[in-house]
């Protein structure tokens, strides 16, 4: 599944920042931009990995997994 996500960034004091606009916490900062983008899909990515592994221990057992699109 190819997922798209928006980065909200700014130069600030020498330091480029972003915050992923769809998860909430998701955010970091590099002293490019280039440097930015990649901690942010660091970031990111640990983010969805834990939501993930938190939702399969919540549920246990017997579930099914389902792919949804807004």
């Amino acid at each position: 599944m190819n997922r798209n996500f928006t980065a909200v960034i700014k130069q600030d004091d020498g330091w480029w920042i972003g915050w992923v606009e769809e998860v909430p916490g998701v955010n970091s900062q590099g002293k490019t931009r280039e440097e930015l983008r990649r901690n942010l899909c660091s970031a990111l990515g640990e983010a969805l990995e834990m939501n993930r592994s938190e939702a399969l221990a919540a549920a246990e057992s017997d579930y099914e997994e389902e792919a949804l699109a807004l």
